[in-house]
């Protein structure tokens, strides 16, 4: 058998049942991680599954510059995330789009109005004293009996009284009970003493009234806290909504273990947010532990020296300030040392836990304001509607495609209706497993671009036939003709592939909103092009070629020769050697 001659490229069809068991796999794969999560179906946008999509525009403070930066607009979109979770909805979006938009997109089922009131309006930060704090579940109410309205009763109850007031004045903590929290939230509430009418009948040489006449701003603060239980996320959100921050308030915050919650009364605030300069996270050296550098501003310095001077006198928990952020206490550290310009605040931090308070002291004087840029509100029968239309469109877009595969290219459409089907479950699998993974949600405008590529996967189909046909018109038998097919329709399906995916990446990058479901979508469908053509369609052909169907030339294989008008077969021509020259015959002559 003679060798080829040097040069000559010998097409090589390879083992195409590898790469049919590849993608089988990988389609068993996605399958079964799309069943072990527990999501069967693509998490539905807000205009296919109805709620509120809320769009904000950064702007930088008069005076400011370069304010927005990715650092800023992350602390922004964790604030406003709180915020939404704050109002009791479930699977709530907030991310930041293009360099200065965030999306707020709010399920159905929610509040439109008390949303927008809550993401659109600027963060509030105050450091309040604390006056009381105990865990954050509703405080019991103290048993009571027939008998206890007697006198014997009364002066037990006073002896208990007593008994609380000496352990408080040695410094031990005030009691449990609400007459004593009561009495302490009173005593604390004392801004000013200023002498009473019955002080100044005393200095006088009058009897002094030993009962204090109850102040009812006071006991309906107790009340409140009494009641209030933090491990409610609705409770939280409401605990002091509406209070001024000249007003004493209840308020709950993580304890410091950051697995339960505790409630607290609040102060009137001492500072607020625009008195911090700045704030970071940092190692202290001498302890090697996770610590948070506060700075004042000058004005703020001089506050936080008063209010300092005055904590530190304290015993705990009137030692402490809580750092609170939209009603929720943040950090609640204690104070030991008169503190003015620059302050750290120690405690079981790690980096994050660390990097987190530290953005949340920034945010107080975060030179950002967010204007709402445009607001949609979509029911939920509206988007059932537009999802049941948009599910038709692409129905009737595959069935369009399909006839004409079966109609001009009969068997060969068999393929093509394969790797079609093929393409379409990994792209469901793939986006029902984004859903969790990066909260990525189908809309209307994403089911467009799925609905777009299925004229961009059909196309590489078309290519990849047609330069077979090609092939056979030249005269050669259906195996070669693939294998000599093959390497242009894939110089041509890359070329075009990748102008697609280029077009998909500019608009995902230069849009806001909604249009990046499309570029998202279509981006994807067209990587996964590339993958079902190769992996799929060529070793899925190249097995087909095999078949006597396909490679006699059936009239219904969409391969037949006559049909396509071939050349007759290509055949060798074997060269006859030339007689060698020499004298002539004169006979022949």
């Amino acid at each position: 058998m003679a060798a080829p001659k040097k040069g000559r490229r010998q097409s090589a069809p390879g083992k195409p049942g590898r790469s049919l068991v590849f993608i089988l796999i990988a389609l068993v794969a996605l399958t079964g991680g799309m069943f072990l999560s527990g999501h069967t179906t693509p998490r539905l946008g807000i205009d296919l599954a109805g709620g509120t999509s809320i769009t904000l525009e950064a702007k930088n403070e008069p005076g400011q510059k370069n304010a927005i930066n990715p650092d800023n607009m992350n602390t922004a979109v964790d604030i406003i995330n709180n915020r939404v979770n704050g109002l009791g909805v479930s699977e709530a979006e907030v991310q930041t789009q293009g360099d200065k938009n965030i999306i707020v997109n709010i399920p159905k089922g929610s509040n439109e109005k008390q949303a927008r009131e809550q993401v659109g309006t600027t963060a509030q930060l105050y450091f309040r004293p604390v006056i009381t704090q105990a865990p954050g579940q509703p405080t019991p109410e103290p048993s009571t009996s027939p008998s206890s309205g007697t006198d014997k009763e009364k002066d037990k109850d006073k002896a208990t009284d007593k008994a609380t007031d000496k352990a408080t004045d040695k410094g031990g903590s005030p009691s449990a009970t609400p007459t004593s929290q009561g009495r302490a939230v009173s005593e604390a509430l004392k801004d000013d003493p200023t002498p009473s009418a019955s002080d100044k009948a005393k200095d006088k040489g009058g009897k002094k009234d030993e009962t204090p006449k109850p102040d009812p701003a006071t006991a309906k603060l107790q009340e409140q806290f009494t009641k209030l239980d933090c491990t409610d996320k609705k409770a939280r959100a409401a605990a002091g909504r509406g209070i001024k921050p000249s007003e004493p308030t209840i308020a709950c915050g993580k304890s410091p273990d950051g697995k339960t919650w505790d409630k607290f009364i609040l102060a009137p605030a001492e500072l607020n947010g625009k008195d911090v300069d700045d704030a970071k996270a940092a190692i202290k050296q001498e302890t090697g532990a996770w610590v948070v550098n506060m700075e004042f501003t000058k004005g703020g310095s001089k506050k936080f020296s008063d209010v300092t001077s005055k904590l530190m006198k304290q015993q705990s928990p009137q030692n402490q300030f809580a750092i609170v952020l939209d009603g929720e206490v943040a950090s609640a550290p204690s104070v030991s040392v008169v503190l003015s310009t620059n302050a750290e605040i120690s405690g079981n931090f790690n980096q994050e836990s660390a990097k987190d308070l530290a953005n949340i002291l920034s945010y107080g004087a975060l030179p950002l304001t967010f204007h709402e840029q445009s607001v949609t509100t979509v029911s939920p029968a509206l988007g059932g509607e537009q999802l049941k239309a948009g599910l038709i469109a692409g129905a009737i877009g595959l069935a369009l495609v399909v006839i004409y595969l079966v109609v001009y290219y009969r068997g060969l459409s068999l393929i093509a209706i394969a790797s079609l089907l093929v393409s379409a479950a990994l792209t469901y699998t793939i986006m029902t497993l984004l859903g969790p993974t990066i909260k990525f949600a189908l809309n209307l405008p994403a089911v467009c671009g799925a609905i777009v590529a299925i004229g961009i996967t059909a196309d590489s189909f078309i290519v990849f036939f047609e330069r077979v046909r090609d092939e056979v018109r030249e005269g050669r038998t259906l195996r070669p003709a693939v294998e000599r097919a093959w390497p242009r329709a894939r110089r041509t399906i890359l070329v075009s592939d990748f102008v697609s995916f280029l077009a998909a990446a500019v608009l995902f990058v230069v849009t806001v909103g909604k249009v990046q479901g499309f570029a998202f979508t279509l981006g994807l469908t067209t990587l996964l092009d590339v993958v079902v053509v190769f992996f799929f369609t060529k070793p899925l052909m190249t097995l087909m070629a095999r078949k006597k169907f396909f490679a006699s030339g059936h009239e219904w294989s969409g391969l037949d020769p006559k049909r396509l008008g071939a050349k007759p077969p290509l055949r060798r021509s074997r060269r006859t050697t030339p007689p060698t020259a020499g004298p002539v015959d004169p006979k022949e002559a």
